[in-house]
């Protein structure tokens, strides 16, 4: 794909892709900005809509979504905002962005569909299943061929569907659900971690220690110690935990 000055292109996620200069004597520069969105629907939207296609500099997405760019170069260069005031900044702006897709979302005549109303059902189906079995206690995960063989489809073709309609595999998506909920638990005092690693299915409390620092970069004690202390609360009887 070549694109220029004011152009802008949003990527699905997993597609292998490189930047490169189209002139060998002009020099170049672009904004890039990587971003994960966990409501599934909205994310099938996006990669439906407006994933993988060239936005002229003179098209409605381009035009507003270059606003979005600027804004976040000057929260970024803002002095005076801390850190943490930044980055509630950007997350307000973004969203602010995803609104601006949800609202005008007739106006990306630029692109068609990428999925069929079939694809994008059993996509859902298998989603469902998935998060279903995540809400119980003492999931089973159920492996994503058992839960093909509900569906009457086959493995391989219920990968595909799903990586084509939500831009990330079903293991992905497992994985998300899993550490959301390894999250709200571990802030919760009222169970242990030994608790929590059963509650998401791990096979045992040292995979669950193991695979929570890939996603969080902290072991799961670490993580509870520094959301229960931010949780902690002294009132005149003692301490407590809020919400």
């Amino acid at each position: 794909m070549i694109y220029g000055t004011g152009e802008v292109l949003i990527i699905s996620p997993g597609t292998w892709h490189v930047n490169e200069n189209a002139s060998q004597q002009d020099s170049m520069t672009y904004i890039t900005c990587h971003f994960d969105i966990g409501d599934l629907e909205l994310k099938a939207e996006i990669i439906s809509k407006i994933a993988n296609v060239v936005f002229s500099s003179d098209s409605f997405f381009a035009k507003e979504t270059c606003k979005i760019a600027k804004k976040f170069i000057q929260i970024s260069a803002d002095k005076g905002m801390t850190l943490e005031e930044q980055r509630l900044e950007i997350q307000m702006t973004f969203l602010e962005f995803l609104l601006l897709i949800v609202k005008n979302k007739d106006k990306f005549s630029e692109s068609t569909a990428k999925y069929t109303d079939r694809e994008a059902q059993l996509a859902r189906s298998l989603a469902t299943l998935i998060a279903d079995d995540l809400k119980s206690d003492h999931p089973s995960l159920s492996s994503f061929e058992d839960n093909c063989q509900i569906l009457n489809i086959s493995t391989g073709y219920g990968h595909r569907v799903f990586k084509k309609v939500y831009g990330i595999t079903p293991l992905h998506y497992l994985e998300e659900k899993k550490y959301s909920k390894a999250k709200i638990l571990l802030g919760s005092p009222e169970y242990s971690i030994e608790q929590v690693s059963q509650m998401i299915g791990a096979q045992s409390l040292s995979s669950f220690s193991k695979q929570f620092k890939k996603w969080s970069g902290s072991t799961p004690s670490k993580y509870q110690q520094n959301i229960l202390h931010k949780r902690s609360v002294t009132t005149i009887k003692g301490s407590g935990y809020f919400e």
